[in-house]
């Protein structure tokens, strides 16, 4: 049997798992929903969001982690044996294989442009320029496929050394630099001339705004920034010693990731009005931050060559930072299960993720080219998975933990983990275990019915 590790510092488990929410999601995700429901006032809501929904869910998973002090799905084994509430931690597995399999698709994207714009291969380019360089190089049938090679390699080389030498010591460096680089970029987006009316934007709310759908683009965008219903906040709490204080964490964490989400609004949103370039509901996913912004950047900083260099470079980046830390945590939750459910190495149950993960990846990446016309239910590969994953189980998940936390865990388990067996004190304990009985598992399903209009269709 393997020896079982723990984050060896406080520090080093609040950055490796606030990096397993920072994704590339914060990056280009918050800003567009931002734009399209209203600006400011969005965030507040947003933020409310995470006090409703994501600090209860995030909590249930550090709660059930450190209690057993197993992966995803032996968390489930040990506390509920002999139960179907095994079959939640299962299906968090292999939400975490899926979405490991086609996020790196897109985090090899951020490889690639890191290095064009390294090269500075995006001076000079017009408007026409970028939409044709990403549509050729998506639908080549080998460089996406080398990219992502890379990128899970990278992650592999990091995940296979272990929680303490890989996870935690590769935290300590990747988030400390996606801070730097995130104030960097704030600092000269915000500084350009006519970039004020961006940062209005996101500072002053106008409720009038405000609606069903706005608060349920909230709830979803907080439910996706912190990636919850995944496994990997499970698999990470399980890495937590007695010490550590379970609320202040995943207080930290969503201060941590929202945090991250602000300022890359605070670097889109002035760029994009010192640009005069305006962002549209279709400006949504992969077409954002390999087309839209590569021309932002050139409009808003093209008469400064250097700045324009430096700032383009830095952004991708950046992509690239959030995008490891989060492949790391996705990449942990199969690992570890491998390792502690057949007791095999951590080495080999690596090797086997990694393995498996390309040969899915390079079905999605060529989903974009050769295999355009291969479709699962109507949609490409690539789409299916991103599809299956975000309206399914990671609603699911969620609404399964917190279901399982609030009606089925024993209280005083819940009593002894928010208290850390009794040294301190946790008046929220019956708030908690309201919120997760009655209030987060409405909120999720209100979204999970939301993303196929049926709350439309039932009139609300």
């Amino acid at each position: 049997m393997n020896e079982r590790e723990n984050f060896a510092s406080k520090i080093g488990a609040v950055l490796a798992t606030a990096g397993s929410a920072v994704g590339l999601g914060n990056i280009w995700r918050f800003p567009i929903e931002t734009g399209r429901n209203g600006g400011a006032a969005f965030i507040l809501v947003y933020i409310g969001c995470i006090v409703l929904m994501g600090i209860p869910v995030m909590l249930s998973e550090f709660l059930v982690g450190r209690a057993s002090h197993r992966n995803a799905t032996g968390a489930f084994h040990l506390l509920a044996p002999g139960t179907p509430w095994k079959w939640v931690g299962r299906l968090g597995v292999v939400t975490g294989f899926i979405v490991l399999s086609y996020y790196s698709v897109v985090a090899g994207w951020t490889g690639y442009y890191a290095f064009l714009a390294a090269a500075n291969q995006f001076a000079g380019k017009g408007t026409a320029d970028f939409p044709q360089m990403f549509s050729d190089y998506v639908a080549d049938p080998l460089l996406p496929a080398v990219t992502l090679v890379l990128f899970l390699l990278l992650t592999h080389v990091v995940v296979v050394r272990g929680v303490t030498r890989g996870i935690e010591r590769w935290s300590k460096i990747l988030m400390p630099l996606l801070f730097v680089l995130l104030i960097v970029l704030v600092v000269c987006a915000v500084v350009q001339p006519g970039a004020w009316s961006g940062v209005e934007f996101i500072v002053k709310p106008d409720f009038s705004k405000v609606n069903g759908g706005v608060v349920l683009s909230a709830m979803g965008q907080a439910f996706f920034s912190l990636s919850l219903g995944v496994g990997c906040l499970c698999t990470y709490g399980s890495y937590f010693n007695r010490q550590t204080k379970l609320m202040r964490t995943t207080l930290s964490v969503c201060i941590i990731d929202t945090f991250v989400a602000l300022m890359a609004g605070f670097i889109i949103f002035p760029a994009v009005a010192t640009s005069g370039y305006q962002l549209g509901a279709a400006d949504i996913g992969p077409s954002l931050i390999f087309i839209t912004l590569p021309n932002v950047f050139q409009q808003a900083f093209g008469s400064m060559p250097v700045v324009c260099y430096v700032f383009s470079l830095c952004f991708y980046v950046l992509l690239i930072l959030a995008a490891l830390t989060s492949t790391i945590s996705m990449h942990e939750i199969s690992t570890s299960y491998l390792t502690e459910e057949y007791g095999i190495s951590r080495h080999r149950a690596a090797w086997l993720q990694t393995i498996g993960c390309i040969l899915v990846g390079v079905c999605c990446s060529l989903s974009f080219g050769p295999w355009k016309e291969v479709h699962l239910f109507g949609m490409s590969i690539f789409d299916f998975c991103d599809w299956l994953v975000s309206k399914f189980s990671m609603p699911i998940g969620s609404i399964c933990m917190t279901l399982f936390v609030g009606w089925w865990l024993d209280k005083r388990i819940i009593q002894e983990q928010l208290t850390n067996f009794g040294t301190l004190r946790a008046p929220y304990v019956a708030t908690f275990r309201f919120m997760v009985r009655y209030v987060t598992p409405l909120a999720v399903l209100l979204i999970f019915l939301h993303q196929f209009g049926l709350l439309s269709w039932i009139g609300l």
